[in-house]
């Protein structure tokens, strides 16, 4: 019996590991959306972000099947407990990635060279991701604490991007809606890591036992 729960313990870091590819993947495409969206682009983020979503409920599945078969204890229910909380965090970042995309054809081409934190966060994100999951798996405290500090790296981009776009504004008020539309980009890309934070947060709480909205 214990043989079996190792082993389903096993195909739900799979799913996990994939799903987090998954993100990886379609924060990677939002961020090239900025320098190029098209078509193929679009659909290619779409079927990611259906992925995204198929993953969900395969792990919510598997770690349903163990809690109601195995009655797991301890730290078990506690990885089990924070799988399911992870997922939430993955489906909502491949749901903003999606927003991304579907928000840059509405914005009038303008040369991003001169919005370089944007892609900086996109790249902090997709790290961050892939370091969550990775803390998971290996059940790295430390890891994880570093994927919770990374997120202020993220936050300062924001900020620094925020403080651009005024700068915008300020300089010509005709390119107000472009403005606010990269500022909710940037904010997209902000609550991305904010997901990843959480996940990274579970972790902490699948090893440990403690969780900051728990105590």
């Amino acid at each position: 019996m214990r043989d079996f729960f190792q082993e389903q313990l096993k195909e739900l870091n799979r799913e996990l590991v994939k799903m987090g590819a998954d993100c990886e993947e379609i924060i990677a495409l939002s961020s090239e959306a900025l320098t190029g969206w098209n078509e193929e682009l679009a659909k290619e983020t779409a079927v990611i972000g259906a992925r995204i979503d198929e993953g969900y409920r395969t792990v919510e599945n598997i770690c349903l099947k163990l809690l109601l078969r195995q009655q797991p204890v301890a730290k078990d229910l506690r990885v089990i407990s924070a799988a399911m909380k992870m997922i939430t965090d993955m489906e909502r970042i491949g749901d903003q990635a999606e927003d991304i995309v579907d928000l840059v054809p509405k914005m009038e081409e303008r040369p991003d060279e001169k919005y370089p934190r944007i892609r900086e966060m996109a790249k902090a994100a997709q790290q961050m991701v892939t370091e969550a999951v990775d803390a998971y798996v290996k059940q790295d405290l430390q890891l994880a604490y570093a994927v919770m500090k990374h997120d202020d790296i993220v936050d300062d981009y924001f900020r620094q991007v925020k403080k651009g776009i005024i700068g915008i504004i300020a300089e010509n008020p005709t390119e107000g809606e472009y403005a606010l539309d990269l500022l909710m980009i940037a904010k997209y890309f902000e609550r991305i890591g904010d997901h990843c934070t959480n996940i990274a947060e579970w972790v902490e709480f699948s090893v440990t036992g403690i969780h900051k909205d728990c105590q």
